[in-house]
């Protein structure tokens, strides 16, 4: 296991997965934030959010590379395709378990289904495959984190 090779896979994937996703925020392709959806778990400044959001999700993708290096390990062999299939199947976890039913459990500031008018929701719920964010969220989201997958695949050499 070379730790120089899952941070530097982690690193450049993480980049390429968070910059692909804003990106296409900014083409208004989706309107996820994933900086704003992580970073008002602490803080209600958006601002704020964003900058606690983004390094929490650096974070999240370096603890990733990891574990794909170590899926890699217990398999007994690398590939960028590999990773890939891992970065879908990471996706769709997080479109449908954990966006969808485990944030808003946890999120002081997502609003849910059940949220009154006179509750405060920052935030509206992800919905199932993040289709409240837009019908394109979902195919970006699983485009971008086949990339990183691919990246953590390729950097990650057994």
């Amino acid at each position: 296991m070379s730790i120089g090779a899952e941070l530097a896979g982690g690193l450049i994937g993480t980049l390429v997965l968070t910059t692909t996703i804003r990106a296409a925020a900014e083409l208004r392709l989706t309107r996820m934030d994933f900086g704003l959806l992580l970073g008002t778990v602490v803080t209600q400044n958006r601002r704020k959010a964003r900058a606690v959001g983004y390094t929490f999700h650096l974070t999240l993708g370096l603890a990733f590379a990891f574990a794909y290096s170590a899926l890699f390990h217990a398999i007994g062999w690398s590939s960028w395709w590999l990773g890939a299939l891992f970065g879908a199947v990471h996706a769709t976890f997080l479109a449908t378990v954990v966006v969808n039913i485990l944030l808003p459990v946890v999120h002081p500031f997502m609003g849910t289904p059940e949220t009154a008018a006179n509750e405060l929701a920052l935030l509206e719920p992800p919905g199932f495959l993040m289709l409240n964010y837009g019908r394109n969220t979902f195919p970006i989201l699983l485009a971008a984190h086949m990339a990183y997958g691919a990246i953590i695949g390729w950097a990650v050499r057994i």
